[in-house]
């Protein structure tokens, strides 16, 4: 496990908490990687009836942009967050997220494989992909419309636009928004709510509901997974990431 990730199971419930609050929980290749485990782990643990996902005073602020800037035949690969969203969307048992702060791009796509999330209503949901020169991932392209309707999803994947956790409740992509001090109890008790329910028939109900779209997620998921790769190796995102961590450092 990563050293910016916690764990704690109580009640059928397993907590995985990003702990990286000088970053505003930017997730790093590591990260990624015990996110993974975490649910590899959770799928094949009986005691385990649910994950949630949860950080502190933010979610997080997405990716780390230090794991993607370096020259074209430098760029790390992308698997470990990829790896990470198939684990994410392929998970048997319910998923619940509690955010705070911020939830910068793969912090709001991951909401689209969640079975319930609660935000703070001043919570900052955000997808500025094409702001950093490269594509949605997480099957954002092919479910955000779903959720948000397709006019709406367009326009928050091509302009960044951000949203508060009050209008990501009120357009269905999180279950319910509460006051920032309401949101890890409210959170928890969703989770408690789920894990106490019989874990066969809630397993198959999820199974269910996510089943008509399994095949065409995939196909997205690995466009995603080949264009977001592809973009990384551009001069137009390379650019924009050395300017980043150069405002970043102070540079």
């Amino acid at each position: 496990m990563s050293e910016h990730l916690r764990t704690s199971l109580e009640g059928g419930v397993l907590t995985l908490r990003l702990d990286r609050p000088a970053k505003k929980n930017a997730l790093t290749r590591a990260m990624y990687g015990a996110l993974s485990a975490g649910l590899a782990m959770a799928a094949r643990d009986d005691a385990v009836r649910v994950v949630l996902l949860a950080g502190g005073a933010d979610f997080t602020a997405g990716n780390d942009i230090g794991d993607f800037a370096g020259p074209a035949e430098g760029v790390p690969r992308v698997s470990a967050a990829f790896d990470f969203l198939e684990a994410l969307a392929g998970f048997p048992k319910p998923l619940v997220a509690a955010l705070r702060g911020v939830a910068i791009g793969v912090g709001t796509t991951l909401l689209l494989h969640c079975d319930a999330a609660v935000a703070a209503r001043d919570a900052r949901l955000q997808m500025p992909f094409t702001r950093l020169g490269v594509v949605p991932e997480a099957g954002s392209s092919l479910l955000l419309g779903g959720f948000l309707g397709q006019a709406r999803a367009s326009w928050l994947l091509l302009s960044g636009e951000p949203m508060d956790g009050a209008t990501a409740a009120a357009a269905g992509l999180v279950t319910r928004a509460v006051e920032d001090a309401e949101v890890e109890a409210a959170a928890a008790a969703m989770a408690a709510t789920l894990a106490a329910l019989p874990p066969g028939a809630v397993a198959e109900t999820k199974r269910l509901i996510r089943a008509p779209h399994r095949a065409a997620l995939a196909a997205s998921m690995a466009a995603e997974r080949e264009a977001f790769a592809a973009r990384l190796k551009t001069a137009e995102a390379q650019a924009i990431f050395a300017a980043f961590l150069a405002k970043s450092r102070g540079g």
